[in-house]
């Protein structure tokens, strides 16, 4: 299979293997990211990869409660190697887990951007006749309980740090994130609020200066979007495109991005000053 694939391809493969590796090991759960991997793996014709992949797609379905995902992930292993000791093994254990298990937790999907509570959007037509809405869900609400309600930062320091954008207008650059803001006030690190976004948000974390980021991708989407909600969209596989964000709940930058393109997206927490600097890049 990777007789079909250029040299730039093979490069641009190598380079997502090395980096969701990384991923992967310090978030074993992160089965979204472990598919990645496959998907990569089967396209270099590395099936051994693939198999072992697989085989870590099912454990982290396991681990999360997800008997029945995890049982199909097997199957498709014994589809290749019937006998395989190691599914068979698993395979048993899980029958004997299922069957101790009166009711079998319902774990949410992870990793995507979090539904919030309320979608009760509001409109208003701009001077210039462009409609947009007043009432957006841009995660402020759900950033306020995480940092405010759990004493990390004081209300009034998290009323003076917030941004909320003016959609009507678009943005003249960048606009800082909530988080980096934070830290240019000497507030909370950068490193630090990442930390508990990434447990509370179950995103897995990509640093992406070690990644070598798209840009002709990101330029294909909106640049008020990815300006204005600090978001960029870095890389594309398959169907899907990976986006990396400082800011995990923020459902209108999910839904602008969403609307611009046919692809899945997935989603990933990276550091502030790592998405302004790539956005710059991009748009200058």
């Amino acid at each position: 299979m990777s007789a079909t694939l250029t040299a730039s391809e093979e490069a641009q493969l190598s380079q997502t293997i090395e980096m969701f590796e990384v991923i992967t090991q310090s978030q074993p759960q992160d089965y979204q990211s472990l598919e990645i991997l496959k998907e990569a793996y089967l396209k270099l014709g590395r099936e051994k990869d693939v198999i072992s992949t697989s085989k870590r797609i099912a454990q982290a379905y396991v681990q999360l409660g997800q008997l029945s995902s995890a049982i199909l992930e097997y199957e498709t292993v014994l589809q290749r190697f019937p006998g395989d000791p190691d599914v068979q093994a698993a395979l048993k254990e899980i029958e004997t887990k299922a069957n101790n298990l009166s009711v079998q937790p319902t774990i949410s999907e992870a990793p995507t951007l979090p539904k919030s509570s309320e979608n009760t959007a509001r409109f208003k037509k701009t001077s210039g006749g462009k409609v947009v809405p007043i009432d957006v869900d841009d995660g402020r609400q759900l950033m306020h309980k995480i940092f405010v309600d759990g004493k990390i930062i004081s209300a009034g320091d998290f009323d003076l740090c917030w941004s909320t954008p003016d959609l009507s207008t678009p943005p003249s650059g960048v606009i800082e994130p909530f988080i980096q803001v934070l830290a240019d006030k000497g507030i909370v690190l950068s490193e630090k609020s990442l930390r508990i976004l990434v447990e509370k948000s179950r995103l897995g974390y990509l640093p992406l200066d070690k990644y070598e980021v798209d840009l002709e991708l990101m330029r294909s989407f909106p640049v008020e979007t990815c300006r204005r909600w600090c978001v960029v969209p870095f890389d594309k596989m398959s169907k899907t495109i990976f986006v990396a964000t400082a800011n995990p709940f923020n459902r209108q930058a999910a839904k602008e991005l969403s609307e611009a393109t046919k692809s899945r997206l997935l989603w990933y927490l990276a550091p502030p000053s790592e998405l302004v600097v790539n956005l710059r890049k991009a748009f200058r």
